[in-house]
């Protein structure tokens, strides 16, 4: 799952991203996309009421003078989301790094995939707000957003009838002039993601023929198309047995330590996630308990609080980041 395409400059401001080991490593120029592509036009997306002074639209907001995309902070203040009346996360506050990957963790049903989705505006919000540096996302349309944030939901359906190339190509979207021509640079750069992904033999086939494998791969393939300095992913290694788990994880390390592209991903292999992720978020019940370096915030005690989970914890003989052990009540010495 990797391709060697041109290098590109990391910002100054990312700090360079300490050495992840994997199965393979080669270089790529692997870019982000979004796996969700409005079809409509440019009109925001209602999911929260735009701060004062944004505007809709390509522009701008009054008083900004942060361009989208370049370096830029995504953060959470005061963020509340629900489901049907059900409060699941209230109030909260969270920087995400930039130019770094971070990981979010936690039990089942811990709002994990909920944050994701409202900070992506997949989900509406009730309350709070998300920051893409000074700006409002909610205040932004939807075009000019997918050209800076590209997201991995956890479900994607695609289109009766589409082919594998086509959807991938679908990632251009937001590069596109009114007409949505494809040009040969949007050809150039859905090769490469065909070819990152592993799905390059694939591009004629039907999507609705391929496995769950295939499919995921398909998908992550047009979140690289797209191209974006932020990319968010939930749950990313589904479906994928472990030898794709760590060629995905490589890809999108080698796309953080090439481009400095900010990578936010939910995972629940807590071991992988402690190996490449330069920053941990571990949730339960909504709230973020702990959050940092792995070494710092995956401790026994950390674990027993957020998963309930009686463990060891010790260095992994590979990359030496923690390793977590379970205890369970059977198998013990």
């Amino acid at each position: 799952m990797t391709a060697s395409v041109p290098s590109a400059r990391r910002p100054a401001s990312a700090p360079t991203p300490r050495v992840r080991p994997g199965r393979t490593v080669v270089p790529s120029a692997a870019t982000a996309a979004s796996a969700v592509v409005p079809a409509d036009d440019d009109a925001p997306a209602p999911t929260a009421a735009p701060s004062d002074g944004a505007a809709p639209g390509d522009g701008a907001a009054p008083g900004d003078t942060t361009a989208p995309g370049d370096g830029v902070a995504l953060r959470t203040e005061g963020v509340r989301i629900g489901y049907d009346g059900r409060t699941v996360i209230d109030g909260l506050d969270l920087a995400l790094p930039v130019g770094r990957i971070t990981a979010i963790v936690g039990p089942n049903a811990c709002g994990k995939s909920t944050l994701l989705k409202g900070i992506a505006r997949l989900h509406p919000l009730s309350g709070g707000r998300v920051l893409l540096g000074d700006r409002d996302v909610a205040a932004m349309s939807r075009r000019e957003l997918a050209r800076v944030l590209g997201v991995l939901p956890q479900s994607s359906i695609a289109p009766d009838g589409v082919r594998v190339a086509e959807l991938v190509s679908r990632g251009r979207y937001p590069h596109q002039g009114w007409f949505g021509r494809h040009s040969s640079t949007d050809d150039a750069v859905v090769a490469r993601a065909l070819v990152a992904t592993g799905v390059a033999d694939l591009a004629t086939r039907p999507v609705a023929e391929l496995s769950g494998g295939q499919r995921q791969r398909v998908w992550i393939a047009m979140v690289l198309a797209q191209e974006t300095d932020i990319v968010l992913l939930d749950e990313p290694t589904t479906y994928l047995d472990v030898a794709h788990q760590v060629d995905l994880l490589d890809l999108l390390a080698e796309l953080n330590a090439e481009r400095g592209t900010t990578v936010v991903m939910v995972l629940h292999e807590l071991n992988l996630a402690a190996r490449y992720a330069d920053h941990l978020v571990v949730m339960r019940a909504g709230t973020v308990v702990a959050q940092g370096e792995p070494g710092a915030v995956l401790t026994e005690a950390i674990v027993l609080d957020a998963f309930g989970l009686d463990a060891r914890v010790v260095p992994d003989p590979v990359s030496g980041t923690p390793l977590v052990v379970p205890v369970g009540r059977t198998r013990r010495p």
